[in-house]
C-alpha cells in the first residue's frame, strides 16, 4: 500500500469507526433534531479527543499531514479501538506500529527504597532482568530521566540510552555507554531470547535507531563496562562519577547502579545541590 492509499484507507477507517459510536455512549446532550449521519459528528469526536477540529477533518478527508503519537492514542481511546484496530491506525498514519500497551512495573519493596534513599546523594536505580528501571532516587531522577514521568515500556535502559535525545547530551562517552548497555540487553537474551517482551522491544530498537541496528549485528556480549564516567547536566555542568553495579541479594534478577561522586570537577558538591534542589514533587520511585 503506498502513502496515497494509505490515507484513503485512513480517512475511511476514522470514518466507519466514528459512524458506529453513540452519542448516548458519552452523555451528549438531545438537540432534539434528527442527525443525517449515524454516530458522533466530527466536532464531536475531535472536542471528546482533544484535538483540533481543523486537524482531525484533514485526517478523515485523506490530506497528507504529519500527526503525533499523542494524538492517535487519543483518537484509539476515544474511538474505543481494539489492541487490532489500534495497531491499523498507527499503521496506516504513520506507517509504523505504536509502543504497546503494557501493565504498570511491579514496584521494589520498601526496604529497597530505604537503601536507594541512603546512597543519596549519589543517583542509584535498580533494574529487573528486563533493564526496566523500576526504583530509583532523587538523585538519579534529576540526572539522568525523570523516571516518574515516563510511560512504563520507555522506562528501561536500553530504551532510554537508544531512543532519547537528552541520553546523548548527558553521556559525554554516548557510544562507549550505549554499546555496553546493548551487551547487558543481548546477555539477558541468553535466558529470554524466546520471550515475547525482548522480542518486541529488541524489534522496536532496531526500527528506530541505525546504532542498534549496527551494532546488534557484531553480537557483543556483556557486563557494564565500570569505568569513570563523565556526565553533563544542564544546571550543574560537568559530573565525574564511578559507576557500581550490585546484584540483589533477595532478588537475583534486580541490580543496583551506583554512581558515586569522584573529586574531578566538585562532583560531589554538585550532587548534593541536585538532591536538594526543589522540584513540584518527590521525584524518588513513586509508590502506588
Amino acid at each position: 500500500m503506498n502513502e496515497e492509499q494509505r490515507r484513503v484507507e485512513l480517512a475511511h477507517f476514522l470514518r466507519t469507526r466514528r459512524e458506529r459510536l453513540l452519542p448516548a455512549q458519552f452523555h451528549l446532550p438531545d438537540e432534539g433534531r434528527r442527525r443525517r449521519t449515524p454516530g458522533l459528528r466530527r466536532e464531536e469526536l475531535a472536542h471528546l479527543a482533544g484535538i483540533g477540529l481543523t486537524w482531525y477533518v484533514k485526517l478523515e478527508q485523506g490530506q497528507d499531514i504529519q500527526v503525533s503519537a499523542q494524538v492517535l492514542e487519543s483518537l484509539a481511546r476515544t474511538l474505543q479501538l481494539t489492541p487490532d484496530e489500534r495497531n491499523y491506525l498507527f499503521l496506516l498514519a504513520r506507517a509504523q506500529l505504536p509502543l504497546p500497551i503494557h501493565t504498570p512495573l511491579p514496584n521494589i519493596s520498601a526496604e529497597l527504597q530505604n537503601v536507594l534513599d541512603a546512597l543519596l546523594p549519589n543517583p542509584a536505580f535498580v533494574t529487573n532482568e528486563r533493564l526496566d528501571i523500576i526504583g530509583w532516587n532523587r538523585t538519579a531522577s534529576r540526572v539522568f530521566a525523570d523516571y516518574a514521568s515516563l510511560p512504563a515500556w520507555e522506562r528501561n535502559l536500553v530504551w532510554l540510552i537508544f531512543t532519547d535525545p537528552e541520553q546523548r547530551k548527558i553521556y559525554i562517552q554516548w557510544e562507549e555507554t550505549a554499546r555496553r548497555i546493548l551487551g547487558l540487553f543481548r546477555a539477558s537474551g541468553g535466558q529470554h531470547a524466546d520471550e515475547e517482551w525482548f522480542i518486541e522491544r529488541r524489534d522496536r530498537l532496531m526500527q528506530s535507531c541505525k546504532e542498534f541496528r549496527t551494532w546488534w549485528s557484531r553480537h557483543d556480549v556483556g557486563e557494564e563496562h565500570l569505568k569513570r564516567k563523565e556526565l553533563v547536566h544542564p544546571d550543574v555542568g560537568l559530573l565525574v562519577v564511578q559507576p557500581m553495579a550490585l546484584l540483589v541479594a533477595d532478588d537475583p534478577n534486580l541490580k543496583l547502579f551506583l554512581y558515586t561522586s569522584l573529586p574531578e570537577a566538585e562532583t560531589a558538591s554538585k550532587l548534593t545541590q541536585l538532591a536538594n534542589a526543589s522540584t513540584k514533587s518527590d521525584t524518588s520511585t513513586p509508590l502506588r
